[in-house]
């Protein structure tokens, strides 16, 4: 009898310990946050993904030093597919999204009000959370096309991506720095793999991609026929660079997709941007979880782009000022005096 009632109280116990343990996990405080990226077919979308894993710790997750997620208590992260940079900007500003990836020139633009968003008010809650990777603009055509030069768009139909991304307005940029206007092309707003098909079946002759390379679509396409990068050089992209500092000269290396030489080329860098109205104790963990050992090895894993995304480059050609809570993070690891 004694021996029952003994078992029955450590039953009890270990109900109550199993109920109270659900209800802590169940009273833990959850956070979402978005991070806005761009189209599935292009690299903000998987390494938002990558990011957004690292970033994450949900109710119940086992502690990082067991081997579960190192994230942010209570956390609860998601990449969301956007229109890109400008699309993201306009909706961290809005509040439609806790954060988004963006270029560094469309973000400085936005910021001051200059360039291409001269004459809209600056978007001065914008900050900086951390600079990720080098953005190249890829400009494709068929192997047969007879593109050769940017110059070589005039009269051609040319998908410059989606109004409202910075593909668009980086395309728009390059056309004018070789003496083109956007007039002078039939322009099309495809973007990803939607391009890549339409190029296949003669529906447009050209597209441009702003992207880290390898890119999944351009890979995919490259792979199922026979492509060519349009060098970005010369007296243009010299222009480009010295008007805009946002812009540098850089090469696409041989390899980088099937059957395609090294191909030079103008590139840009990609931040990650959130609200100046984002709680300074969030966004100081979220900065400290990004750049821990785990979330390393996930960014070295995760995607082709992700070992370029490093501590020692994080304040890289910020243009807009950093949040408050990863100016602390900053400060601490002694990237910021």
């Amino acid at each position: 009898m004694k021996f029952t009632a003994k078992r029955m109280a450590a039953g009890i116990l270990t109900a109550t310990a199993l109920t109270l343990g659900a209800v802590s996990a169940q009273a833990q405080e959850i956070n979402f946050f978005t991070i806005g990226t761009g189209g599935t077919a292009y690299t903000y979308y998987p390494v938002g993904g990558v990011i957004a894993n690292a970033i994450s710790k949900p109710p119940g997750s086992r502690p990082c030093e067991e081997g579960g997620s190192c994230g942010v208590d209570g956390l609860i992260a998601s990449a969301v597919s956007s229109r890109g940079s400008v699309d993201n900007i306009n909706a961290v500003l809005s509040g439609l999204r806790n954060s988004g990836f963006a270029q560094s020139d469309v973000a400085y633009w936005a910021y001051t009000g200059t360039g291409t968003m001269e004459g809209k008010d600056p978007a001065t809650k914008l900050r900086s959370i951390a600079a990720l990777f080098e953005e190249h603009i890829h400009l494709v055509a068929l192997d047969k096309s007879g593109i050769n030069s940017v110059a070589d768009l005039k009269g051609k139909r040319v998908s410059l991506d989606e109004p409202g991304s910075g593909t668009y307005v980086d395309a728009g940029l390059i056309l004018e720095a070789n003496g083109l206007a956007l007039d002078d092309v039939t322009a099309e707003a495809l973007k990803g793999n939607a391009a890549a098909e339409a190029l296949r079946n003669g529906k447009i002759d050209a597209f441009f991609v702003v992207a880290g390379y390898p890119t999944g679509s351009l890979v995919e396409l490259a792979s199922a026929d026979d492509i060519k990068l349009v060098p970005i050089d010369g007296k243009g992209a010299q222009a480009l660079a010295e008007k805009y500092g946002f812009f540098s000269q850089s090469v696409i290396p041989s390899g980088a997709y099937e059957g395609v030489e090294e191909t030079p080329t103008v590139a840009v860098g990609a931040q990650w941007y959130t609200s100046a109205d984002q709680d300074d104790e969030l966004i100081y963990q979220i900065t400290k979880a990004l750049w821990n050992d785990k979330s390393r090895k996930l960014l070295d894993v995760g995607h082709a782009k992700g070992k370029t995304i490093t501590l020692e480059t994080a304040l890289s050609g910020i243009g807009v000022p950093v949040h408050p809570g990863a100016e602390r993070y900053y400060k601490e690891v002694g990237l910021i005096k």
